[in-house]
């Protein structure tokens, strides 16, 4: 009786630690900032890249975005939506190579975006749009390092390379994939008009009640499997002691 009683306190904290992990897991494949849609062609042109900001904080709210736009590979023709209580400041940098294009050679291009004045609560995330003249045709990605400051002072570094076919790293830069030209491309080419971009607003409400439920799905579905597994742990230990009594 004693080796029984002692197995099952041990059951419950591998149980617990178990779900612990999970809710940890699932907590975070859900809180880096990310570019919509995941993918374009090379040089794809008049288009839309949406930045989606996710709160990971519990008591702060995020009180300012950094979008770092790549000038070595540079977005051409950079335009940004207004945004309901945010300003935004873009800054250029004059490129080491300029870039021909069909209206005349380009110096510069838009190094940063920086978005103030407003806020993203706890348990929210918002949509930053940024239209594009052209995309660059000389790489296969583009990574928008990224900031994220916070009301408690507190700057999340969205700055970290992925490698394809790598893990991902802690604090990973949203990454956009370059296709090759005539590909099918991950989302529409045409620049988002003032009605698009406010229509994007009104559904945002629904978009996140449906990625809540989808995560609470997915999240329930691996505490069942967990618990599942802790049944099975207790049952196994349960026949055990059976088996002891009955010798």
């Amino acid at each position: 009786m004693s080796q029984t009683r002692t197995t099952l306190p041990r059951a419950g904290i591998v149980t617990a630690l178990a779900v612990a992990g999970v809710l940890g897991a699932a907590g975070a494949a859900f809180a880096h900032v990310t570019v919509h849609p995941g993918s374009y062609a090379k040089g794809a042109t008049d288009g839309v890249l949406t930045f989606r900001v996710p709160n990971e904080e519990d008591s702060a709210s995020s009180t300012k975005v950094q979008v770092f736009l790549p000038t070595d590979h540079p977005v051409l023709g950079v335009l940004v939506t207004p945004q309901d209580g945010w300003t935004a400041k873009v800054t250029t940098k004059k490129l080491k190579t300029p870039v021909k294009t069909d209206d005349g050679t380009i110096t510069e291009a838009v190094s940063e975006i920086t978005w103030t004045g407003s806020k993203i609560g706890p348990g929210q995330y918002h949509d930053f749009n940024v239209a594009f003249g052209q995309l660059p045709d000389d790489t296969d990605q583009l990574a928008f390092k990224t900031l994220q400051t916070y009301s408690d002072g507190t700057v999340a570094r969205w700055i970290e390379k992925t490698d394809k076919g790598g893990e991902e790293p802690e604090n990973p830069a949203p990454v956009l994939e370059l296709t090759a030209k005539g590909a099918e491309e991950g989302g529409s080419t045409s620049v988002a008009s003032p009605t698009n971009a406010k229509s994007s607003e009104s559904s945002k409400s629904a978009a996140s009640a449906s990625d809540s439920t989808a995560r609470g799905l997915g999240v329930a579905g691996l505490i069942v499997g967990v618990l599942g597994l802790a049944v099975a742990a207790f049952a196994v230990v349960r026949s055990r002691s059976t088996g002891s009594r009955s010798e």
